[in-house]
């Protein structure tokens, strides 16, 4: 809760320590979402809302086309 929305950002390590439920397997991309879900738990926001401010963010951080 200390990171403001603005600054916030999700990865992964791929293709090393695969987040839980997926522990023990190689990490992907695509896990990013179990990473995602558990940090909107934290912050006390719904995945919905936290996967908003941080496509916003990607896409200014990285000067994307939208």
């Amino acid at each position: 809760k200390i990171v403001p929305k603005t600054n916030l950002m999700v990865e992964t390590d791929s293709p090393y320590l695969a987040p839980v439920p997926k522990r023990g397997k190689r990490n992907t991309p695509a896990y990013v979402r179990h990473t995602a879900a558990f940090l909107a738990e934290l912050r006390g926001e719904s995945l919905e809302e936290l996967e908003s401010y941080t496509d916003t963010n990607a896409i200014k951080i990285y000067k994307l086309p939208i």
